[in-house]
This record gives structure tokens, C-alpha cells and sequence, in this order.
């Protein structure tokens, strides 16, 4: 894979463009090495399948004429891998668009979020080159036995947290990236890897760090309200099953006035009514998908599920979506041990990296000039 990515380094800018490896399949360790070899103020980390508008650049680092600001991220939207969205894709963009709502709600009511996620997002190169930092991010141990290599967003945002840096979060059109997702039931195994990554990390922010209680109370209540959130989603189908069971009881051996049609139509509008009121942004581009919605309702039951099952094996740590992903605590102890490295580098050759064009015009090279990717 090193071969193809150097040559299209080589064809683009081979001066100010260069591609580093570890010999590891290992994000963290990935992640580590660059960091290392960035000599810039900003550095942005970015998933390869992340599609720039060419504002999105200017617009992030215009978040860091705050001095206070230490990570910014940006909104998202789904880019399909085909012709058409199939459902996996329809489902994913469903809850892109809620996540872009309440990213805006928690920056705007005490700016915090519960996660600069991990498709795009730049932060200062200082808090990153810190050695408590490089060390804690590629030491990450759930329990103090199960090393994490997924979940590096939510480490470096609640690093972020409890070392007092501001978050901020661009939620315009400016700043909108495309990312693409899993089109078949693969999205399944990622949204199970996301979720046990934020049972996981929401945990640490409430009960362990604590930090999040004080500098964002409002991302501490939704970090609360997701905790008890497939308890009490499951608990409502049960009730209207209880409920419509009664009504078919006549009224003088104990059962309820109302006909059983008329719960089930209650039921059906008030989850119509719940579920879809955030889906309005989504709607208002793609109306086409509003077939979907039922599918989206029944996700939401599905999803709480999972959830409960994501809860009971915090203990699997894999990628679930990703072959060749060996294991972390091997990897990063042969690093610690001196082992095979690629070739050292200048930090003074360090310079800005581009995502591959799939369908944006990228920013041109003097507007990005200072600045590493």
C-alpha cells in the first residue's frame, strides 16, 4: 500500500508531501508517529474516505484565534458509495443529521460536545506533542487489561476536557465534510464498534475523570441520558404490549376502556411524531428518503438492543469492519521495545498533507500554507 501512496505523494507535490508508516496496523501508533513528525502549530487528522469542501480548511482554523480552543471538528453528511443511498446508507445519514443537531446544541449552550469525531478534526500540535499525552494515547487501557486501539476521538476529547482546552465545532455548510459509509449490513458491525468506543468513554468522563460535570454540565446530562436510554426505549413497547392486552379485557373483569386499534395508533403517531422531528434537516434536502422512516424506527429499537449487548462485552476490542488489525498490547510494546520502525525523518521536511480529490476541489496551496494535515 506504501508503494501506490508515495507515488501519488510523488506526482502531486513530492517536496511538500511525504507518506509515513510504522510497521504496525495500529491506528494509534499511526497516529503517534505523525504527531512526532509535525512541526506546524495545527495539525488535522482526517479519515481517507473524508471529502473537503475547499472552505472547510479556512474555516476550522478560524477557530483558533481563540487561544483557548484546542480542538475543533466539523459537521458531516453521507456521501453514497454508489448511484443511490441504499438503507444502510439512508440509516447512517439519519443519524449523521442528529448528530450535526446536537453537536450544534451542546457547542452553543455550554461548548463542550461529547466528541470530536475522528473524520476530521484539528487540534493544536502542542497539546498533542505533550509526552504524558503520546504516552497515555497508545497505553489506553479499558479495566487496566484490555488495550483500545478504536476509540482515539474520544480519547483526545476528553484529553481536551480535563486539561481545560476549549472545543468548538462548525456547523455550516462551509465546513461540511462528506464521508462515506459501510453500504450493506457492515454498517451494523460499525455502529457496534462506535458504541461500545462511547459506553465506554462516557463512563470514564462521568464516574472516573469527572471533569465533564464542571466545564459541560449539558454534555453531562446527554452523556447521562444515553446511559438509561435503551433501558427506558425497550421498556416502551412492553407497556403498550401490557396496555393493548388489557384493552382486550372487558371492562368489568379488570381491563381498560379503550380498544386495542386505538393504543396501536397512539403508539404509531407519537413514535412518527419523536423520531422523525430531528430528521427535519435531513428531510429538507433529501425528501426522498422519508420512506425510510419506518426502517429508522425500527433501527431505533434495534439499536437499543445493541446497545445492551455493546454494555456486556465492553471486553471486545476489535474493529469489527477492519482485516488485519493485530493485537494492540503486542504492537505497542515491540514500539517501546526498540522494534522495526520505518526510516527516521527531518521534522524539518514535515509538510501539509492533501486528501485525495473524490469529488471536492481541494483549497489551494497558499491558503494552506503553515499548516499540516
Amino acid at each position: 500500500m506504501l508503494g501506490p501512496l508515495q507515488e501519488l505523494a510523488n506526482a502531486v507535490d513530492p517536496e511538500r508531501i511525504r507518506v509515513l508508516t510504522v510497521p504496525y496496523a495500529n491506528k494509534r501508533l499511526q497516529m503517534s508517529h505523525g504527531i512526532k513528525n509535525v512541526t506546524t502549530d495545527i495539525i488535522v487528522f482526517a479519515d481517507d474516505d473524508a471529502i473537503w469542501p475547499p472552505t472547510l480548511l479556512p474555516y476550522v482554523l478560524a477557530c483558533f484565534e481563540d487561544q483557548k480552543v484546542g480542538g475543533v471538528g466539523t459537521s458531516q453528511r453521507v456521501q453514497p458509495c454508489g448511484d443511490g443511498m441504499t438503507v444502510w446508507e439512508v440509516l447512517a445519514a439519519f443519524r449523521l443529521s442528529i448528530r450535526n443537531i446536537e453537536i450544534s446544541a451542546s457547542t452553543h449552550i455550554d461548548g463542550g460536545l461529547p466528541c470530536l469525531s475522528g473524520r476530521t478534526a484539528a487540534y493544536r500540535t502542542v497539546i498533542l506533542k505533550d509526552p504524558e499525552f503520546l504516552h497515555g494515547f497508545t497505553h489506553d487501557f479499558w479495566l487496566g487489561k484490555y488495550q483500545l486501539n478504536s476509540g482515539d476521538d474520544k480519547f483526545l476529547t476528553r484529553w481536551m476536557v480535563s486539561h481545560g482546552w476549549s472545543t468548538y465545532v462548525q456547523v455550516c455548510k462551509e465546513a461540511e465534510l462528506l464521508s462515506t459509509m459501510k453500504p450493506n449490513w457492515r454498517f451494523l458491525k460499525q455502529v457496534l464498534r462506535w458504541t461500545r468506543n462511547t459506553w465506554r468513554s462516557d463512563m470514564r468522563s462521568l464516574f472516573m475523570e469527572r471533569h465533564v460535570w464542571t466545564s459541560h454540565p449539558y454534555v453531562a446530562y446527554t452523556m447521562v441520558d444515553k446511559l438509561i436510554n435503551p433501558f427506558t426505549l425497550l421498556v416502551g413497547p412492553c407497556l403498550v404490549s401490557y396496555i393493548i392486552y388489557k384493552s382486550t379485557i372487558p371492562i368489568e373483569k379488570g381491563g381498560y376502556h379503550l380498544p386495542w386499534w386505538n393504543v396501536v395508533i397512539s403508539y404509531f403517531v407519537w413514535l412518527l411524531a419523536t423520531r422523525t422531528a430531528k430528521l427535519l434537516p435531513h428531510l429538507w434536502y433529501r425528501p426522498q428518503d422519508i420512506i425510510h422512516i419506518p426502517a429508522f424506527i425500527l433501527f431505533g429499537y434495534y439499536f437499543a438492543i445493541m446497545k445492551v449487548y455493546a454494555l456486556l462485552t465492553l471486553h471486545e476490542t476489535g474493529w469489527g469492519t477492519r482485516a488485519g488489525i493485530g493485537d494492540p498490547t503486542a504492537a505497542t510494546a515491540a514500539l517501546d521495545k526498540g522494534g522495526p520502525s520505518d526510516e527516521k525523518l527531518e521534522p524539518a521536511q514535515t509538510a501539509p498533507r492533501y486528501p485525495v480529490n473524490t469529488g471536492y476541489q481541494q483549497p489551494a496551496l497558499e491558503m494552506q500554507e503553515g499548516y499540516a494535515r
